[in-house]
């Protein structure tokens, strides 16, 4: 007879391998949670640079409806007296229809001499629907008001 027969004591090694093999569910919900935290990360980083390249195009499109909007200058004034005067119904006719052409949609306001388009559209998300966000709404915005030539660069 061993002596760890004799006294009721298993060696450690023992102990360790049982804990190995035991199949009491400690690993599961470790598993489940770091999962959920991996997939959450993941989907933040594609949905989030997805969403981000969402927004730079609803940008361009806002600044490029603007851009069209402010072409639309009082020919009859500037060829007589050499102002520049924006028409306001023809801009925002002018912008709206920019905006339709490219398949956005968005507000546009005249003010003064500058058009300013706001465009917002509405992104679906891959990963970020796992943990219940369907969707990420963005925002771009632009604006413009004619020039009389180029004498510098207007930031």
């Amino acid at each position: 007879m061993t002596r760890h027969a004799r006294h009721g004591t298993e060696p450690v090694t023992s102990r360790r391998a049982r804990w190995w093999r035991a199949d009491e569910g400690r690993v599961t919900a470790f598993v489940l949670v770091l999962t959920t935290g991996i997939l959450a990360l993941a989907g933040l980083t594609l949905d989030g640079g997805l969403a981000l390249a969402a927004k730079v195009r609803a940008g361009g499109q806002a600044e490029a409806a603007a851009r069209a909007g402010a072409q639309a200058i009082d020919l009859t004034a500037y060829r007589g007296s050499g102002v520049v005067r924006l028409m306001p119904a023809q801009a925002v006719a002018g912008a709206q229809a920019h905006l339709a052409a490219e398949g956005a949609t968005g507000t546009v306001s005249v003010s003064g001499d500058t058009v300013t388009v706001t465009v917002t559209t509405t992104h679906p998300t891959r990963l970020l629907g796992l943990v219940g966000i369907g969707s990420l709404q963005v925002h771009g915005r632009g604006s413009a008001h004619p020039q009389h030539g180029v004498s510098a660069i207007d930031p």
